[in-house]
C-alpha cells in the first residue's frame, strides 16, 4: 500500500514537543469532528500510533517525536493517492504551526 511521509524540524526538545503535540491534538479533535471518524491514537513512548477515517478512506500511521524532528508516516489506500501531496502539505503546515509556535507569554504588568 502506498504511503505518505513528512518530516518537520523543531527547536523544542523531545519532551516539550510531545507535550505540545498532545495538547494541540486534543484541541483539534473537536474542530474536525464532522470530517474525521473513528479517531484512535495511542502513545508508545515518543511514538504515536494513529488511525482514523475521513471521506470514506481509512488512514493509519505513526508520529515519531524526536529531539529535533517530528516524523509522520503512514499508509494511504490507492483511492487516496491523488491527494497524497495535499495530505502531506496539510500535515506539514499543521505540524509547523504546532512545534514552531512561540509559547504564549503571560500578560505584562501594567505600568505603575
Amino acid at each position: 500500500m502506498p504511503g505518505f511521509h513528512v518530516e518537520v524540524p523543531h527547536p523544542l526538545g523531545q519532551e516539550a514537543a510531545i507535550e505540545k503535540v498532545q495538547y494541540v491534538l486534543e484541541k483539534m479533535r473537536g474542530r474536525f469532528e464532522g470530517q474525521v471518524k473513528d479517531m484512535q491514537q495511542t502513545w508508545e513512548g515518543n511514538i504515536m500510533v494513529f488511525s482514523f477515517r475521513t471521506m470514506g478512506v481509512d488512514i493509519k500511521g505513526t508520529m515519531d517525536v524526536l529531539e529535533e524532528l517530528v516524523i509522520v508516516k503512514g499508509s494511504l489506500p490507492f483511492a487516496a493517492m491523488l491527494f497524497k501531496g495535499r495530505i502531506e502539505k496539510s500535515i506539514r503546515e499543521e505540524l509547523e504551526k504546532i512545534v514552531n509556535r512561540p509559547p504564549k507569554s503571560p500578560p505584562a504588568d501594567p505600568p505603575q
